[in-house]
């Protein structure tokens, strides 16, 4: 062994104490690359599931008495459930953009909701906006958006331009019918750039895509994880749940509305689906592995049934209602099984992403990481502002804006262009019933500031294609 290596140190020409301190360098170097390697290994695969108008009622973790929600209930107690989650905004699009940009909405150009007929469209998302697949592609995610996307029909807005490997869903805004996939008769189903017309549920149809994505993962045991975007439309209008589950809900509820009925069952359906679609992320190994995300794009829609808890208002609307949504994090190992009532929004899911892929996040963002939150469950003192934004066409709007704005207990609202602002403490007005903007005047002034420089710094961003 001896002649062994002294024959080395004569090839490699060097001494024993050169040779000694090679070797000390070079298997140090050894131990740095193994641990990046194994960290790199260990990068997690990012899953976020967005419901479409679930209220913060909506889920019998949250309190609903008459739904039953088997498996978000059992995802929620897996991980970390939030009290304090907020939606970017109370109607679709903004919400959406704000997630997949990290920042704030109407600085993406999209400050209201991305409708099909362009007289009634109050958004344009910005090509120059980098998504959260596009920043991902840094760290090699492999990357799929499934179900619906909301976030225009041209071009440079569809999923493939945007960075996800691969689409699956559906483009417009909401469906018409949940078995004919069509809005205003158009189709908008999606695989890629193909149009494809499947035939059943929606709920179950991007179920199925997305089971079918995740195995074709697991076959195709690439080293580089996955980002799965999915975006259900349940339990948006139409309220159309399978006839079965309705029936199942009718025979268990005594006396249960119509109405209340058939979003129950709209919910509980959905509810299945991800149940299903957590089942395969076992089954197929990925699951001890993915960071996920649950999480409602606003609240629920009081006039089809839609139960915010004892919060006022719902869907359309700023008060808590309107914007508070269920939400939690989910990632085996990793996160305790806890509830928090740390204050996050939508936005904030980029952020956290990018910082559990590894990546370095954009300094423009507006979003925050709470990934130490999801590590440790210790609390960061919050010392920011949060804005909710939302410009709405047709003839009761008329392209007019409402606004909110967050700073601690504090909370500013202007519900509807017609209404004056108010002011609220919801440490003691958690139901948003004392307006305090008269008897706390300075209170109402900075926060009023901080507002009008909010609306400026947004308003440099088009939010109409550009002619």
């Amino acid at each position: 062994m001896q002649l062994f290596f002294l024959a080395r140190d004569f090839v490699l020409g060097f001494s024993a104490k050169d040779y000694n301190e090679l070797s000390m360098r070079v298997t140090l170097l050894f131990l740095v690359l193994l641990s990046i390697s194994s960290w790199a290994a260990t990068k997690p695969n990012i899953v976020v599931i967005v419901a479409d108008d679930l209220g913060y009622g909506d889920l019998s973790c949250y309190g609903a008495k008459d739904l039953k929600s088997p498996n978000l209930d059992s995802l929620m107690a897996s991980g970390l459930r939030f009290t304090n989650f907020y939606a970017n905004c109370p109607v679709c699009s903004p919400t959406r953009a704000a997630l997949l940009s990290g920042k704030y909405q109407e600085r993406v150009g999209v400050p209201g909701v991305i409708r099909t007929y362009p007289e009634d469209n109050w958004g344009y998302l910005s090509p120059s906006a980098t998504l959260l697949p596009q920043a991902l592609k840094t760290k090699s995610y492999r990357t799929a958006a499934i179900g619906k996307w909301h976030l225009g029909l041209d071009d440079e807005a569809h999923p493939n331009t945007r960075g996800f490997d691969h689409f699956h869903g559906f483009l417009g805004d909401m469906m018409d019918d949940y078995y004919k996939h069509r809005r205003h008769g158009q189709h908008y189903m999606r695989l890629n750039q193909e149009s494809v017309d499947p035939e059943g549920h929606a709920t179950d149809i991007f179920t199925n895509w997305a089971i079918n994505y995740l195995a074709s993962e697991a076959k195709e045991k690439a080293n580089a994880p996955f980002f799965l975007y999915l975006a259900y439309n349940a339990p948006h209008t139409p309220i159309q749940p399978p006839k079965d589950w309705l029936e199942k809900v009718k025979a268990r509820e005594e006396g249960i509305d119509e109405k209340r009925a058939k979003l129950v069952a709209l919910i509980e359906h959905m509810d299945d689906s991800i149940g299903k679609v957590i089942a395969a992320l076992k089954e197929n190994g990925q699951w001890e592995n993915t960071l996920l995300f649950f999480v409602s794009d606003n609240g629920g829609q009081l006039n089809v049934g839609g139960d915010c808890g004892n919060l006022r208002g719902g869907k359309q609307d700023m008060y808590e209602g309107g914007i508070r949504v269920p939400a939690c994090a989910v990632w085996p190992g990793v996160i305790k099984p806890a509830t928090t009532d740390f204050t996050a929004i939508t936005m904030d899911i980029f952020s956290t992403a990018m910082e559990a892929a590894g990546a370095k996040n954009a300094e423009d963002l507006d979003g925050q990481s709470f990934l130490p939150l999801l590590k440790t469950g210790m609390q960061v003192a919050q010392k920011r502002d949060l804005f909710f934004t939302r410009r709405e066409g047709n003839l009761r709007y008329m392209g007019e804006v409402s606004w909110a704005m967050k700073r601690g207990k504090w909370k500013l609202v202007k519900n509807s262009p017609m209404n004056a602002w108010e002011l609220f403490d919801l440490e003691k007005d958690p139901l948003e019933t004392t307006d305090l903007a008269k008897r706390q005047a300075s209170v109402f002034r900075d926060l009023a500031t901080a507002m009008r420089g909010h609306i400026q710094r947004g308003g440099s961003i088009p939010w109409q294609k550009p002619e």
